[in-house]
């Protein structure tokens, strides 16, 4: 195991690398000027210029890039264009607010996910499989911006039950939770169907069947176990989605997290924060996908780490 985990952590380095370089020139063929933003649209082109000079950005592309590597290296992510401030102090104070969300968004998506694609298959092909299945699909095909807009004007605006902005207290979780999850949870609910599905149909759950057991126990004890699987490397990917795809949702409801921080970014052509959050971003993605591998050998013991 700690051979496998320091391979895996030894190939971050090379993906972070590939990253790193194609988000570098991806920031800098943004269109705009980030010196004319930071300056003010009323400044003349020799206040322009001096700005520019300032963050750098009148020396050669490849300098440029040289010295991104050479402050990466070092551990220093660069100064915020737009707030003038430590971009790792930028990210540190939205990250709490985005990792509370995600968290409260994955729990009860994976929790409704399971039941309802168990549900759907124990029961298939009946009235709780089609009504599962509809939701799920249902939860799918609506976007995630449209359903936060009816949330807040159903439960905010109508009802006055829950706040629409903010991240001071449980109450400010509800809708944005609920509206980054409803696609999570569909996506669990139909994925553990299928594994379900092929696994109720295998023959040691026949086996269990005939020796008697109830079937409670055979779905939890026997199903259960070995469709875990692939519905962890399901949660795993979604997680990492949730983590960098809040951006539409933070938007929505002017969530104070890395998703809102992104989108003022790349307004502001904010170079070294959008390379931060991307790398950043990317490094989750692997390090979840490194959990998830770890979790195989807790789930099912005889994968073995080579």
């Amino acid at each position: 195991m700690l051979t496998f985990l320091l391979k895996r952590l030894l190939g971050l380095l090379p993906t972070l690398l590939i990253v790193s370089v194609l988000v570098f020139l991806f920031v800098h063929l943004l269109p705009g000027d980030p010196a004319r933003l930071a300056a003010g649209q009323d400044a003349d082109a020799q206040t322009v210029a001096l700005v520019r000079t300032e963050l750098g950005l009148d020396r050669p592309l490849p300098e440029q890039f040289v010295r991104y590597f050479a402050n990466l290296a070092r551990g220093d992510l660069g100064v915020s264009i737009r707030a003038r401030r430590p971009v790792s102090t930028e990210i540190g104070e939205r990250f709490l607010p985005t990792l509370l969300l995600t968290l409260t968004s994955m729990a009860w998506a994976v929790a409704f996910g399971l039941i309802i694609g168990i549900v759907s298959a124990v029961y298939r092909n009946e009235w709780p499989d089609r009504v599962g299945m509809t939701l799920a699909v249902s939860g799918i095909s609506f976007p995630a911006f449209a359903l936060g807009i009816l949330l807040m004007q159903i439960f905010s605006v109508e009802l006055g039950w829950l706040p629409t902005v903010g991240a001071d207290t449980w109450r400010h979780y509800v809708l944005p939770s609920l509206t980054l999850g409803a696609a999570v949870a569909a996506v669990m609910a139909r994925f553990t169907r299928a594994a379900f599905v092929e696994v109720i149909g295998e023959d040691f759950v026949r086996t269990a069947r005939a020796k008697g057991l109830k079937e409670r126990v055979v779905i939890a004890k026997h199903c259960l176990r070995n469709a875990l699987i692939p519905v962890v490397t399901m949660m795993g990917l979604q997680f990492g989605f949730l983590l960098g795809g809040s951006i539409v949702v933070e938007a929505v409801f002017n969530w104070p997290g890395m998703g809102r921080l992104l989108v003022d970014a790349v307004n502001q052509r904010d170079y070294p924060v959008i390379q931060a959050l991307v790398l950043l971003f990317s490094l989750e993605f692997i390090l979840i996908n490194l959990v998830v591998d770890v979790l195989y050998g807790l789930i099912n013991p005889t994968i073995r780490y080579r």
